[in-house]
């Protein structure tokens, strides 16, 4: 058996797991659909009430105008950078190195669309206000993504925000929202969903990373780039016959979750207080800004492996079921919290980490 295969068999026998709100189980489904009324219809072909219902209900929440129900983020996403690229005449948009776009769509907007990347900053941090500013390359639209997942969730000053949206309007390049985890950043710049996406042309929010839904997502702006959108979605194959289970879920966690964002960021914080004063042991961002984090270990991941496994017999409590390599030979791996790290006796996670800073000090 593999040090990974280790790690996450270890994980899965714990009592307490950490992150997120618990396995990705049939029974998210049927939990949903034994509070659904049996005379609800299921949407058909991106229309009727559920459906329509669903889009109001977010475009409303996200200060737009209209909105798109899609299965997924990624088709979600390269339909915008089309449609603002078809707006300009210019097949040219700019992101982050590490853009979901960039590394985990297999080149899908440029095979599919033939739009090229303008890769803005460095790979190890956020983009600089005066790395937008001074841009010379002539976009026809930009991507911002709050949090920057793979740098751990870290997120540029809302003044920031600010000034870039201004540069873009007065530059008539439109500006584009990855909001995947936007719901979980709201606690911290102490703004409405709104007030963040009026900074942005369009928006993207998923429903199964902190809402916890099955899947799917919500593509919004203004009318006309809706409309748009619900043609690519066609054109995608996007449209399937009905997307109501996707809907069902996402609308009943949203509802039952929104509130607690506030509550997984002050737990979030908690918890890399705990990482930050193990030996070796740093969280990136060392306040998480939002209910994720990276935890960075100054040990090789081969090294650390045996570690958690240890740690996870001795306490019950689960930290990781995974560790990645990093360039430089340590690890690390990612937190998100939930509504599982409320489940957790505190006596159970201080027993953990006292457990994990011994470990490692004995190496």
């Amino acid at each position: 058996m593999s040090a990974h295969n280790v790690v996450a068999e270890a994980f899965a026998q714990t009592r307490y797991p950490l992150g997120g709100h618990g396995k990705r189980v049939v029974q998210v489904l049927k939990d949903v659909l034994d509070e659904v009324e049996g005379t609800v219809e299921g949407d058909l072909y991106g229309s009727g009430q559920l459906i329509e219902e669903f889009e109001a209900k977010l475009a409303a929440y996200l200060g737009k105008q209209s909105a798109v129900f899609f299965p997924s983020g990624t088709m979600a996403q390269q339909v915008a950078m089309r449609i603002w690229c078809d707006e300009k005449g210019l097949k040219k948009v700019a992101y982050h190195p590490l853009a979901h776009l960039e590394i985990h769509e297999q080149e899908g907007m440029h095979k599919l669309h033939g739009i090229e990347a303008v890769l803005l900053g460095e790979k190890d941090r956020l983009i600089r206000l005066e790395e937008i500013l001074h841009l010379q390359e002539e976009i026809a639209c930009l991507l911002i993504e709050l949090p920057q997942r793979e740098i751990g969730g870290q997120l540029p000053s809302f003044a920031d925000l600010q000034a870039i949206s201004a540069h873009c309007r007065e530059k008539g390049i439109r500006l584009h929202l990855d909001g995947a985890r936007l719901f979980e950043i709201l606690p911290y710049y102490q703004k409405t969903a709104e007030e963040v996406c009026a900074l942005f042309d369009s928006v993207y929010v998923s429903f199964y990373k902190g809402i916890g839904g099955i899947a799917g997502a919500i593509l919004a702006g203004d009318t006309a780039f809706t409309e748009q959108a619900g043609v690519w979605k066609s054109r995608y194959g996007g449209n399937l016959i009905s997307l109501y289970p996707y809907i069902l879920t996402a609308n009943a966690y949203f509802d039952q979750r929104i509130p607690k964002m506030g509550l997984y960021h002050e737990q979030a914080k908690e918890l890399a207080a705990l990482y930050n004063e193990c030996h070796g042991v740093t969280t990136k961002p060392e306040v998480p800004v939002s209910n994720m984090f990276h935890v960075h270990v100054a040990l090789p991941k081969e090294r650390l492996e045996p570690i958690l496994a240890a740690v996870y017999q001795e306490s019950g409590v689960g930290l990781t079921h995974y560790v990645r390599e990093t360039e430089s030979g340590t690890c690390y791996f990612e937190i998100s919290i939930g509504d599982r790290y409320a489940q957790v006796p505190k006596a159970a996670l201080h027993t953990a980490f006292r457990l994990l800073n011994e470990h490692i000090q004995k190496l």
